[in-house]
């Protein structure tokens, strides 16, 4: 396969992740589609690392999979406090967190 398929198909992943994150209110499904974001700048990483032969790529895919990681675990501790304090889970009506 070419760099081309896996550079179209990264474009698609994130295009449906900018339109999950605009449409949609709910902030697990906001964070799920920044993860897909996340995955797609990824692939497009490693596409250009293969087309250039060198290990840079693979290296900071790595870092952005750990970025992925701690996003992931900072975003869903906010959404569990949320829930536990029985505020709205709609980001709309969120107005700030208070401790």
């Amino acid at each position: 396969m070419t760099i081309e398929w896996f550079v179209i198909l990264a474009a698609l992943l994130f295009a449906v992740g900018l339109a999950g994150l605009t449409v949609r209110r709910n902030p697990v499904v906001m964070l799920l589609c920044l993860e897909l974001m996340l995955g797609a700048g990824a692939l497009a990483l490693l596409a250009f690392s293969r087309m250039t032969g060198d290990q840079d790529g693979q290296i900071l895919v790595l870092i952005v999979l750990v970025v992925a990681a701690c996003e992931v675990v900072v975003g869903l501790g906010l959404v569990v406090a949320m829930f536990r304090r029985r505020i709205p889970l709609d980001v709309d009506e969120i107005k700030e967190l208070k401790g």
